[in-house]
């Protein structure tokens, strides 16, 4: 575990590097002003309110409640088990990071598969024992043998086990990377394209915001989940896929009780509903809420009541996670005693209002500060290509494509994303291709976010390395993987993913976006220096 924490943490040193553009850019391009305002947009404050938010979730462990409830809820057949590791991490990944997802999940997963494979143990060892001492009374029966354990079946049983292992580590870490790809705030890359949007083209409005974007990503993401779980079924647990099939009828096997029991002692541990896990529980429904209602695009929101003023838009999403971010550091952790007449004499020398959910001391330590100015520091590199003409000049390289029909040309696209996203930050990949895209589909005449859209989300397919990703780091650190595993499954993974997306932009994606036509608000964009 020791090296996954290093691996993920090893260039957090180099986080002053990412205000190398208030000292660089000044020099050929950009005034000062106008590239510090990149590490404080609107599109960071979203990023950063929601990571409050995380942080407070993470702090009072309804993450973890949340978590074991729905994983009893599923059932316990290894089918079933593999597939609700994956819904609940993708569930969690969507708020939450898919670093800290990752993290809570893996050691449930350790304890739950070591209690099963001991249990295993337990039970051959003890048929054993009775196959011996019933040696004697069988023999007295004609033609009985004594039947011997072959070793090959005991090989192919350890085999199973070691597939077991990979199988249940690499649906966790899978879904994390996929589940964060659901919503606007999931994952670093889907911010960065709501960053490009509002500054590349600032005339397109609320086209993309959390509703319409978790309309479309959330049935791609689904989509994603279950084909992941067909593969690693497949690949991996494919000699137990009759016993494990969800339709059959099968009584539960003692590993599935050992597996149930496990995950129960876990919750048990948690005790009832605690007081400040119901007002985080609160806070966050009410961001939900919040976002989802703001603009959901079928109906008016109740952004359209009181704050939209002709085309300025007073309240964004934005606004929105900041409101509930402060409210964390208002709402008591504990009930405020009002029943001053029965107090004691020590109850009355404690302050009358109780410490806040969240405090800047715990805020400070646990939200990412690197990531916000990871996103900073990409916008101001985005802002200075655009404004010094370097984008356009590497879309005009790009006018031969206008003679390839566009779904071949997001095709070929999301496969140059998924690959450079294994060696390189998906924040980064992003900043760097998002700005040419947009500018080759404004020259060549296709909807910008055709192009925009599945090369962010083929950003977030880093499946096959372990260092590609941080949850891939800390799931190989357990060592039940060797880089061939991750590799081999996560080659087929990385197509699964790109047809996904491909399939989803051109269905529904068409229809939610209008990506048939060329928009207006693409042919104009804002460029001050």
């Amino acid at each position: 575990m020791d090296s996954a924490k290093t691996c993920v943490t090893k260039f957090k040193s180099f986080a002053i590097l990412l205000f190398t553009p208030i000292l660089m850019l000044p020099l050929v391009i950009l005034i000062p002003d106008k590239v510090c305002i990149q590490y404080m947009k609107d599109t960071n404050m979203l990023f950063l309110g929601s990571l409050i938010v995380a942080v407070a979730v993470e702090r009072w462990k309804l993450h973890k409640r949340v978590a074991l409830r729905m994983l009893l809820f599923v059932g316990t057949k290894p089918s079933r088990l593999m597939l609700g590791f994956m819904f609940v991490t993708a569930f969690l990944s969507m708020w939450i990071s898919n670093t800290a997802a990752t993290a809570m999940m893996i050691p449930i997963v350790e304890a739950m598969l070591q209690q099963m494979i001991a249990a295993n143990t337990a039970v051959e060892a003890s048929l054993g024992t009775l196959e011996l001492l019933d040696k004697n009374k069988t023999s007295e029966l004609p033609g009985s043998q004594v039947v011997f354990e072959d070793p090959n079946v005991q090989e192919q049983e350890d085999e199973e086990t070691k597939n077991m292992y990979k199988a249940m580590h690499l649906c966790v870490c899978y879904s994390a990377s996929i589940g964060g790809t659901a919503t606007l705030t999931g994952t670093g890359p889907n911010v960065v394209l709501l960053g490009q949007m509002q500054e590349l083209f600032p005339d397109s409005k609320d086209v993309l915001n959390y509703a319409s974007w978790f309309g479309f990503a959330f049935p791609n993401m689904v989509m994603m989940l279950v084909l992941a779980w067909l593969w690693l079924q497949c690949l991996y647990m494919r000699h137990n896929l009759k016993k494990t099939c969800i339709c059959c009828g099968e009584k539960k096997r003692d590993t599935e009780k050992i597996a149930y029991k496990v995950l129960n002692e876990e919750y048990q541990k948690l005790g009832s509903l605690s007081y400040p896990e119901c007002n985080v529980l609160f806070c966050f429904t009410l961001l939900v809420i919040l976002w989802f209602s703001r603009d959901p695009g079928f109906m008016p929101g109740w952004l359209s009541f009181a704050w939209v003023e002709g085309n300025t838009v007073h309240i964004t999403d934005a606004t929105v996670a900041i409101f509930v971010a402060i409210l964390l550091f208002i709402i008591p952790s504990q009930k405020p005693k009002f029943n001053f007449s029965s107090q004691t004499e020590e109850e009355r020398k404690t302050p009358f209002y109780p410490p806040a959910l969240l405090d800047w001391k715990v805020a400070q330590e646990k939200v990412p500060w690197d990531i916000v100015l990871l996103l900073g520091g990409g916008f101001a590199m985005a802002k200075g290509c655009e404004t010094s003409g370097l984008s356009k000049w590497m879309a005009a390289q790009m006018e031969p494509l206008r003679l390839v029909k566009p779904a071949v040309i997001t095709l070929i696209l999301s496969c140059l994303v998924a690959m450079t996203t294994e060696c390189t930050s998906n924040v980064a990949t992003t900043t760097l291709f998002l700005p040419i895209f947009a500018s080759m589909a404004r020259s060549i005449g296709i909807h910008p976010l055709y192009v925009m859209i599945p090369c962010t989300m083929s950003a977030s397919l880093a499946f096959m390395l372990p260092v590609a990703t941080p949850p891939n780091a800390i799931v190989f650190a357990y060592g039940h993987l060797r880089v061939v595993d991750m590799m081999k499954t996560g080659l087929i993974m990385n197509f699964v993913g790109i047809l996904s997306v491909f399939l989803s932009v051109n269905t529904w994606g068409r229809a939610m976006f209008n990506l048939d036509n060329f928009p207006d608000w693409a042919n104009s964009t804002s460029v001050n220096t």
